[in-house]
């Protein structure tokens, strides 16, 4: 079956604001962000893709577009299965007040379980993306055959719901997964099990040195709580 090369959108607006975006419109990459997908067809040289899909979303359709403007002839598909997760009431607040909303707790410690007003469950999050997937992965097999690899560009939690399939792990254990902005994940797909390359490789270790989050602030107080980030983070300064 094909090997599947998952790509988080570069860094936005709203990663570097605090934001939780979800689905709202207008949210672009920022200057970082740009200068990662600039950078995607270089970290991708050498290997042939055979299709590029991406979530309707800008910020995915931002990222891919120089990998489509290095590779004439390569079509760009979008798909909505694997559109971010709808928020639905929570889409567009500050992360930092989410954290003292009771359904944080769930969200950390129990995720199958959390369903956002307004919005949908992580757990249909999870099925539409897994379901996307399983999709394409038939499709290209059959037109490109077993050894075709093509990209996805999604979305953090999307992204994590999809590993947490492809390790057997039960959805409550996907906020143990971590995915940069404009990171690579790569996932080999064959007709025993599912076989994971890489999971957010970014190209530099910069993302595992200390941040130098100031003391006393909304972010050190997460981190230092062991909450996961919703929607992706940031990544490194």
């Amino acid at each position: 079956m094909a090997t599947l090369i998952l790509v988080r959108h570069g860094r936005s607006t709203a990663n570097t604001s605090g934001v939780l975006a979800g689905r709202t419109p207008g949210v672009t990459l920022d200057e970082r962000g740009t200068a990662q997908a600039a950078a995607l067809p270089g970290r991708l040289a050498g290997i042939p893709l055979a299709a590029v899909v991406a979530s309707p979303l800008e910020r995915c359709q931002e990222t891919v577009r120089p990998l489509l403007d290095a590779r004439p002839g390569l079509a760009l598909h979008t798909e909505d299965r694997i559109n971010e997760c709808d928020y639905g009431d929570w889409s567009g607040r500050k992360l930092a007040e989410l954290m003292d909303e009771p359904l944080m707790k769930v969200v950390q410690g129990h995720p199958s379980a959390a369903a956002f007003p307004g919005g949908e469950s992580l757990r249909a999050m999870q099925y539409r993306a897994v379901d996307a997937v399983r999709d394409w992965n038939a499709r290209i097999e059959a037109e490109h055959g077993a050894d075709a690899v093509y990209a996805m560009c999604s979305h953090g939690d999307v992204i994590k719901a999809v590993v947490a399939d492809a390790l057997g792990l039960h959805l409550d254990l996907f906020q143990r997964i971590h995915a940069d902005p404009c990171s690579v994940t790569a996932i080999r797909y064959t007709a025993q099990r599912p076989f994971l390359l890489r999971l957010g490789d970014t190209g530099d270790l910069a993302g595992l040195a200390p941040h130098g989050t100031p003391a006393g602030s909304d972010a050190a107080a997460a981190a230092a709580s062991g909450a996961a980030e919703v929607g992706g983070g940031a990544g490194a300064p």
